[in-house]
């Protein structure tokens, strides 16, 4: 039987290895709709001001239990922000008492509230050095901030002008590429022996730049990275259903109210949390590749971040188009919910 012939799949209960949840009235607001299907997720230290220590995780991870809904359960594995002032103490503190799963390392200026993040990669080299003795992985936001360079070269120039090299001066340090957007990426994953892997979101796996750009701007698909050519979209497909160990999924699931994104700077980063299950499988079943959604979404993140993987699972059902919000509310106001273009017939059955 094709698996596009399937109608029920079930799978242990998925991680997500990319998640901005914010903090505050719109931290209470975006967390169930992460926690109601997700077991564990890494989640993004880039407040204002930034999650840059032991004490500062540490804070952030009991502001996060405090607001999760009665019932739910889910486990925050935190990270840290990569400063020039980093502590290389502070982060083995981190680690070794459990408060911090990985570091996150922002070039200056690369997102949302980076400002804080790294432009000399020499001063940095102690710690990076630290993580690789002790084991600790670097998440990475793969671009970087010339204005000279195009932003849809942004990646690619990243991985010559500094990822090689920090592998290069560091091979024994564990890497995450977060949020890949291009061939070049998923070929330098693949081309790597050790300690690389990638996650790939939700909205780069079906959205291309035309979606931003062709007929009028569309703010709620304006990300960072932003969505490259269509090639490089069936590339990430291809890389995620494949069943390679070293891709598996990040949502970047990053809420903005409508009124910070409908301006004219807007905001960037897409709100898929609610409906993430749902698109993947979609995704999946298209390339007749529904069984491989499995490894992608709850097996191969844990394996590369050397946690075992969830004992309980999730049920997909196929059936009529399931209906999602088409925002959801904050007490800063609505947040728009990700629309893929077309139908979903997938739901987490309960």
């Amino acid at each position: 039987m094709s698996e596009k012939e399937l109608t029920r799949l079930t799978i242990r209960r998925p991680d997500d290895w990319h998640l901005h949840l914010r903090d505050g009235a719109m931290l209470r607001a975006v967390l169930p709709e992460t926690s109601r299907h997700f077991a564990r997720a890494i989640i993004m230290p880039n407040l204002v001001p930034p999650v840059v220590t032991a004490d500062h995780a540490k804070a952030y991870r009991d502001r996060i239990m405090d607001a999760l809904p009665e019932g739910h359960s889910f486990t925050p594995l935190m990270t840290l922000y990569l400063t020039e002032d980093t502590d290389p103490a502070d982060v083995r503190y981190a680690h070794e008492s459990g408060i911090a799963t990985a570091v996150k390392l922002y070039p200056a200026g690369a997102t949302t509230n980076s400002a804080s993040g790294v432009r000399d990669f020499e001063k940095v080299r102690p710690v990076l050095e630290e993580m690789a003795e002790i084991g600790m992985p670097l998440c990475v936001h793969g671009e970087v901030t010339d204005n000279d360079i195009d932003i849809f070269d942004r990646e690619a120039t990243f991985i010559d002008r500094v990822l090689k090299p920090i592998r290069k001066k560091t091979p024994d340090l564990k890497i995450v590429m977060e949020h890949v957007t291009t061939q070049d990426a998923v070929d330098y994953v693949r081309d790597s022996s050790k300690n690389l892997a990638a996650t790939i979101t939700t909205h780069h796996l079906i959205i291309n730049r035309n979606h931003i750009l062709a007929g009028g701007i569309k703010p709620h698909f304006y990300c960072l990275p932003v969505a490259k050519r269509e090639a490089h979209r069936v590339a990430l497909v291809q890389a995620a259903v494949s069943g390679d160990k070293r891709f598996f999924l990040g949502t970047d699931s990053a809420p903005h109210t409508d009124a910070a994104k409908l301006q004219s700077c807007g905001c960037a980063g897409i709100f898929t949390a609610p409906n993430t299950m749902s698109c993947l499988a979609e995704v999946f079943e298209a390339a007749d590749r529904l069984k491989k959604l499995e490894a992608f979404a709850s097996l191969n993140g844990p394996a590369f971040y050397g946690l075992p993987p969830n004992d309980d699972t999730i049920t997909l059902v196929k059936g009529p188009p399931v209906t999602y919000p088409e925002s959801i509310s904050t007490e800063d106001g609505p947040v728009t919910v990700f629309d893929p273009g077309f139908d979903l017939h997938w739901r987490v059955e309960g």
